[in-house]
């Protein structure tokens, strides 16, 4: 995929999140950090190729009240399981901080999402590519 439809990918998948959970989607950015932020692949040995391939870490805030956070995520966390998502985290207990949140990844497509608390009224969901290839790009060998 190029970085534009894979940023509209990991939009789409916050935006599902965020219904799934019944939650409203704040803004696509975030003063701290822009909800898109790409990066340059690294490989197992540190080497950089120059082909064009990327990540993506792609994360929004969404409204929620905080008597609702457990069952929403809780909601997330079913939903991801029904789609062949692997939970790799998931809490909800009220004495940790974050007190709610779920971490997982898909097996085969590899990527994997996140949702958790943020505040009073916020959760933040983010959505982590693998490396990828943009097309007509040649890969480089290493």
């Amino acid at each position: 995929m190029s970085r534009e439809e894979t940023e509209e990918w990991a939009r789409h998948w916050t935006e599902s999140m965020a219904r799934t959970a019944k939650a409203e989607i704040e803004s696509e950015t975030d003063p701290e950090l822009p909800a898109a932020n790409f990066t340059n692949c690294v490989g197992a040995n540190g080497e950089s190729a120059d082909d064009g391939r990327f990540t993506l870490r792609y994360s929004v805030r969404a409204k929620l009240a905080k008597s609702q956070h457990a069952e929403g995520i809780r909601a997330i966390r079913d939903t991801l399981k029904q789609k062949g998502f692997e939970i790799q985290g998931y809490r909800s207990d009220p004495s940790k901080d974050p007190a709610n949140l779920v971490d997982a990844s898909h097996p085969e497509d590899r990527h994997s999402v996140s949702a958790e608390d943020l505040n009073e009224e916020l959760i933040v969901l983010i959505v982590n590519t693998p490396c990828l290839l943009p097309p007509g790009a040649k890969q480089q060998q290493f």
